[in-house]
């Protein structure tokens, strides 16, 4: 029989952890489910420890490790449910996350292709709520248009996590699936994102039904340096190629948000040509009026990186700060 919803767990070298995640799965209220478990070239215990676990709902599929884009494409390919939700092995889920997120896909009109919904950072379970709130974004289904401000879109963007969205198989696949080139790492979930913002509805709840560890992710332990560029800024053509025309200016004004901000970040560990050559190809006649103008000047030219060295010698607090602000969405 068919299940109802199809979970992806991709794993890498994830042991310590990956228990928890599973638990977390089969401790769930709604019960239709299969898990594809996509070992992605572990050196560890891990793919054991999944491959052992008692559930007959859990299967396990292996591959070379080629990144977390490739792990999640190679668990759409073989999810035979209509829907597809994805779980890091280092995070968890509460109970009611699947009932919860099915229940609203349902309600949901038919051009809604994703629920995404609220989560905890962990280990201080600290809520995100106020945050986002702040930046515009409401519960509810969300189509853009033309006139929805570029700087929402950035926010929605941001606030969708695999790991907290349920999307219909159907439109993963049709838009090609997560960023999966050169073993990608960071921002390849958000290239897929912005592809469905563009084209499909997606419903945004606030529950925190997800619980992120932060303190078990390679975010938090790949602090001391410049993270890469998002994949959607080096091969922008592929949004474009997707992008109905009437949103084309739009898409324009978000890539050229998010420039400015990787430009800062860029400049800050002194990489300041390349911050330089990232806004050249993304520049528009408004620049000038988004957050990230000014500071982008600054770290466009070698005083960015002087600044940027100063900033992490005050002190290791700071420099923590710092780390943590200029690599979060």
């Amino acid at each position: 029989m068919t299940p109802r919803i199809s979970v992806v767990v991709p794993l890498y070298n994830k042991a310590p952890y990956v228990r928890r995640a599973l638990v977390s799965i089969a401790q769930q209220t709604f019960s239709d489910f299969e898990v594809i478990v996509v070992n992605d070239g572990s050196t560890d215990e891990g793919a054991e420890i999944a491959r052992s676990f008692a559930d007959q709902r859990m299967r396990l599929v292996t591959q070379p490790n080629l990144g977390p884009g490739a792990a999640r494409n190679r668990g759409i390919k073989d999810a035979r449910a209509d829907l597809v939700a994805f779980l890091d092995a280092d995070d968890e889920w509460l109970p009611e996350y699947l009932e919860e997120g099915v229940a609203l896909l349902d309600r949901a009109e038919p051009d809604v292709a994703c629920v995404t919904l609220g989560y905890n950072t962990e280990p201080e379970a600290t809520s995100h709520l106020s945050l986002w709130r702040r930046r515009g974004l409401t519960e509810g289904t969300h189509r853009i248009t033309p006139e929805t401000s570029a700087e929402l879109v950035v926010h929605m963007l941001a606030y969708m996590s695999p790991c907290s969205t349920i999307s219909r198989t159907e439109v993963l696949k049709r838009l090609g699936g997560f960023y999966a080139s050169g073993k990608c790492n960071y921002g390849e979930d958000a290239h897929l994102w912005l592809k469905v913002l563009l084209n499909e509805g997606v419903e945004f709840g606030f529950k925190p039904l997800a619980r992120f560890h932060v303190e078990d992710s390679s975010l938090s332990n790949n602090l001391p340096g410049v993270r890469p560029v998002e994949p959607f800024l080096l091969h922008p053509e592929e949004l474009y190629a997707v992008c109905p025309p009437e949103l084309e200016p739009l898409l324009a004004e978000v890539l050229m948000i998010r420039a400015l901000k990787t430009a800062c970040v860029l400049g800050y560990w002194g990489y300041w040509r390349e911050a330089k050559d990232l806004v050249r190809g993304f520049n528009t006649p408004s620049s000038w009026r988004y957050p990230y103008y000014a500071p982008s000047l600054i770290c466009r030219t070698p005083l960015g990186g002087v600044i940027g060295r100063m900033l992490r010698r005050i002190s290791p607090a700071v420099f923590l700060f710092l780390n943590i602000a200029t690599h979060s969405k």
